[in-house]
């Protein structure tokens, strides 16, 4: 068992420094830039990184303009259709009760106070649910 054990271990040794020398003449292989290329790379990636920063940071100054302004204008389209709903909710409550009223009259029936009360109770709850 101990020449298992010392075997095993030669052979991670051997496979340790042979990894190791087969990535020194890989390295070797490698086409390594010159100096002045290496300066031109950085500088055209350094150039680019900014480029695009600039450009996102205007896009992102015009886009905040636009939100803001757009959401002012959106709260006072919404503002004005909010009212013209309530408007014609109520519009439309007071001509179903003058219908209702006319109905009644015409087939000679009379209204009494607890209806006319419910009826008002009712177009309150309804006008609430609207606002």
């Amino acid at each position: 068992m101990a020449n298992k054990e010392a075997n095993t271990k030669k052979e991670n040794n051997k496979n340790k420094k042979s990894f190791f020398k087969d990535f020194k003449a890989e390295l070797k292989k490698v086409s390594w830039p010159t100096p002045k290329q290496l300066v031109n790379n950085t500088i055209a990636v350094i150039t680019i990184v900014i480029i695009t920063a600039v450009i996102v940071f205007a896009l992102d100054i015009v886009f905040e303009t636009i939100n803001k302004h757009g959401v002012d204008k959106i709260k006072e389209v919404v503002g004005t259709n909010n009212t013209v709903s309530n408007e014609t909710a109520t519009d439309n409550n007071n001509t179903q009760e003058n219908a209702e009223d006319n109905t009644n009259t015409t087939t000679g029936v009379e209204e009494t106070e607890g209806d006319t009360t419910t009826s008002s109770e009712e177009n309150t709850t309804a006008e609430n649910s609207v606002e």
